[in-house]
């Protein structure tokens, strides 16, 4: 549900109120992690793996955030702290999730700034796993904005139907 729909901005909110948010096995990694990222909004950019090369790669990473979309990437355990520092270098403050070994066993989901997720990832001993990341866009915060707003004016009416 987190994909063109609703649910997605829901997501964002049990998130944001310390929640885990987990996806359900699914046929990828990019399903699994757009349905728990939280973010609303119609367009999202898969790109799958950026180039190695770390010049293509960060002009890349600039062009994607120039959209203003939602973007999902892979990245190998080797890159995932060079991909954050591109990331990180080129807007700190945009939210990222990343997850890690998504639907497995050792499933990590974590969520914060690029500058933030940077500062986690390479402070870390040792880096396993397959990942993917989603890149918050500006038209997705705009969105989140405006659906917090309309959930915060919501309430409950005797009957305990929704009521917008």
């Amino acid at each position: 549900p987190g994909i063109s729909d609703p649910g997605a901005v829901l997501a964002g909110f049990a998130r944001k109120a310390g929640h885990s948010v987990i996806p359900i096995p699914g046929a990828s990694a990019f399903a699994a992690l757009a349905s728990v990222a939280g973010a609303g909004g119609k367009t999202l950019i898969f790109e799958g793996f950026l180039s190695p090369k770390p010049g293509r790669r960060k002009s890349r990473v600039k062009e994607l955030l120039e959209t203003g979309d939602a973007v999902i990437l892979y990245e190998s355990p080797f890159r995932i702290v060079k991909l954050l520092a591109d990331i990180a270098d080129i807007e700190g403050s945009r939210r990222v999730v990343v997850g890690r070994e998504l639907t497995k066993l050792h499933e990590e989901i974590t969520e914060g700034t690029a500058q933030e997720v940077f500062e986690d990832y390479s402070s870390r001993q040792k880096i396993l796993g397959e990942f993917a990341v989603f890149i918050s866009g500006n038209k997705n915060i705009k969105i989140s904005e405006e659906s917090s707003d309309k959930i915060r004016e919501a309430r409950y009416d005797d009957k305990q139907d929704f009521r917008g």
